[in-house]
């Protein structure tokens, strides 16, 4: 786990001085809630309304940018050589999965921190049950991750990597965004985490499943 965490550290300090992956996202996340917030105009300020709205919305901006920021989680190793660097390092290939792991939640993190409150400020709307919201984010977005870091691995090393990895991860995923969209409606419209128990079982499993698959099936995906 030590090793794991040099290599998300690593990850994090090349993308924080940078800042080429979490600009993109966060600007195509901007774009999509300026681009509901006009459709759907009429309804601002209506909270009922809204809050059915707003568990798409949010995922659709989440999804969407992550897909964009995954797909940059290997270009940068592959074009400097630096994937083969940690191949020949003295870890356990796992240990890479489990790095970049860690370090595309983190940044995933980062940018629903901050499209959270663009959305409560173009669709003036106020987000009850937080703790609620932030278990079901949690859960959805390392499942995602989970899922994305290795097919991101997977698909560095084709051509067309950009195309490759939406057109693989997105119906890989949909298990994860059914539950997390389906509990985050139940979160807004005051729903206790009771009220979502099976949708957390779902992401659960989920998230356990694909997450040893992928420490399993890494070393494969990234073999010359």
């Amino acid at each position: 786990m030590k090793k794991s965490l040099y290599i998300a550290a690593k990850d994090l300090r090349s993308e924080f001085r940078t800042k080429q992956m979490l600009n993109s996202m966060l600007i195509f996340s901007l774009i999509v809630m300026v681009i509901f917030s006009i459709s759907f105009g009429d309804v601002l300020g209506q909270t009922e309304l809204v809050g059915k709205l707003a568990p798409g919305v949010l995922w659709v901006a989440f999804t969407f940018a992550g897909t964009l920021g995954l797909s940059r989680s290997f270009a940068g190793e592959m074009e400097n050589g630096c994937l083969e660097g940690l191949k020949l390092s003295p870890i356990d290939r796992s240990s890479i999965y489990i790095g970049k792991t860690i370090s595309n939640v983190l940044l995933m993190f980062i940018v629903e921190l901050l499209t959270i409150p663009i959305f409560i400020v173009l669709f003036n709307y106020n987000i009850s049950g937080i703790p609620g919201l932030a278990l079901v984010i949690f859960l959805g977005t390392f499942g995602f991750v989970s899922v994305g870091t290795l097919l991101s691995a997977l698909s560095a090393s084709t051509r067309a990597r950009e195309i490759m990895l939406p057109v693989l991860l997105l119906p890989l995923i949909i298990p994860v965004i059914i539950p997390a969209v389906m509990a985050t409606g139940t979160i807004l419209a005051d729903g206790s985490i009771g009220d979502i128990s099976s949708e957390l079982r779902l992401l659960i499993v989920y998230d356990l499943i694909f997450f040893v698959v992928g420490q399993l099936v890494f070393e494969y995906t990234v073999m010359d």
